[in-house]
C-alpha cells in the first residue's frame, strides 16, 4: 500500500499536540462524513482517509511507529488495542470499538467495506461498545418541545420536570425567561439504534399573556384608573408589580393618558442578576357619569374660576 502522510491529510503539524489532531478531525469528519454528502464518492473516499489518519494519529503507539518507520510502519509484529495479534506485513490494521455487525453500517453506499477494513472479513461478531469520534458526526436525533409559563414564573424563574422516555429530567429557567427563548439540554435527545452519543433536547419558553401586564422586551405596561380628584390634586395610589404592592406617586394635574415610570420594576434581564426593565403605567382619568343639580352648579362655578387656565 502506498505510503500516506497523515499529517497531510488531517492538515496539522508533524508536532501538533492530540488536541489539535482532534480539533482538525473533527471538522473535516463533519464536512466530508456521507450522510452530509449523500452519492458523493469523493467525500466518501476523503472520509475513509480521514478516520484512517485519525485513527493512525489518536493513538500514541501508532502514532509513535508511524513517526518513526514512515511508510514501513505496519511491517511489525505487535496486538491492537483490543489485544488481538496480527503480523502480516503491510496490511492495516485498526480498532474501533463499537455495537454490531460492521456490515450493517451505510450498506447502500458500500461504505460497510470501510469498517471491514477495521475488523477484517467476516469480523462482524466482535461486540463492544462504540467508543470512537466517529460519533461525533453521527449523534441521535434532537428532541424538541415547549414549556409553557406564566408571566409571574418567567420573572421568578422556575422548574419543570420533563418526562422523555421515562426519563424525568429537570429543567431550570432563569428569571426574565422570555417567549421563544429555546433552552438546549444536551444530551437528552434520541440515541441512535448502533450506539454513539445521544442528540439534545430544545425546549422553547412560551409566556402566557397577563390579564394586568403587557410585557415589551424587559420593560412592563399597565394601565390605572384614578378618579377626578386625585388626578387634580394629586395623591398616592396602591398598585400590585411582579414583586409586590407598591405605592405610586399621582403629581397633580396629571392628565389623562399620562404614562407614570417606576424604574426597575419591569421584568429581570434574562441571564444578568440584578439588572431589571421599568414599569410603565398609564393613567385614565376616571370622570362621574351623573351630577345632581346642585352639583352640576358646582362644576359650573368652578369652570369660571378655572377659565382663565383654558384662554
Amino acid at each position: 500500500m502506498d505510503y500516506k502522510d497523515y499529517y497531510k491529510i488531517l492538515g496539522v503539524a508533524k508536532e501538533a499536540r492530540p488536541d489539535e489532531i482532534k480539533k482538525a478531525y473533527r471538522k473535516l469528519a463533519v464536512k466530508f462524513h456521507p450522510d452530509k454528502n449523500p452519492g458523493d464518492k469523493g467525500a466518501e473516499e476523503r472520509f475513509k482517509e480521514i478516520s484512517e489518519a485519525y485513527d493512525v494519529l489518536s493513538d500514541p503507539e501508532k502514532r509513535r511507529k508511524y513517526d518513526a518507520l514512515g511508510e514501513n510502519w505496519r511491517n511489525f509484529q505487535g496486538s491492537d488495542r483490543a489485544g488481538h495479534q496480527y503480523s502480516t506485513p503491510g496490511e492495516q490494521q485498526y480498532h474501533y470499538e463499537f455495537g454490531g455487525d460492521p456490515s450493517g453500517f451505510f450498506d447502500q453506499s458500500g461504505f460497510s467495506d470501510f469498517f471491514e477494513s477495521f475488523f477484517g472479513k467476516g469480523g462482524g461478531n466482535r461486540r463492544a461498545g462504540f467508543a470512537s469520534d466517529f460519533d461525533f458526526a453521527n449523534p441521535g436525533s434532537d428532541l424538541a418541545g415547549e414549556l409553557l409559563l406564566t408571566l409571574q414564573e418567567a420573572y421568578d424563574g422556575t422548574k419543570r420536570i420533563v418526562d422523555i422516555n421515562g426519563e424525568k429530567i429537570r429543567v431550570s429557567i432563569k428569571p426574565g425567561a422570555y417567549d421563544g427563548l429555546q433552552l438546549k439540554v444536551k444530551g437528552k435527545g434520541e440515541q441512535r439504534a448502533t450506539g454513539g452519543r445521544s442528540g439534545n433536547l430544545y425546549l422553547t419558553v412560551r409566556v402566557q399573556e397577563h390579564e394586568v401586564f403587557r410585557r415589551d422586551g424587559d420593560d412592563l405596561y399597565m394601565e390605572l384608573s384614578v378618579d377626578l380628584f386625585t388626578a387634580l390634586l394629586g395623591g398616592k395610589q396602591e398598585i400590585i408589580t411582579l414583586s409586590g404592592k407598591v405605592q405610586l406617586a399621582v403629581p397633580e394635574g396629571t392628565q389623562n393618558g399620562k404614562m407614570l415610570r417606576l424604574v426597575g420594576k419591569g421584568m429581570p434581564v434574562y441571564r444578568k442578576p440584578g439588572q431589571f426593565g421599568d414599569l410603565y403605567v398609564k393613567i385614565n382619568v376616571v370622570l362621574p357619569t351623573f351630577l345632581s343639580s346642585e352639583q352640576k352648579e358646582m362644576v359650573r362655578r368652578l369652570k369660571e374660576m378655572l377659565k382663565p387656565q383654558f384662554a
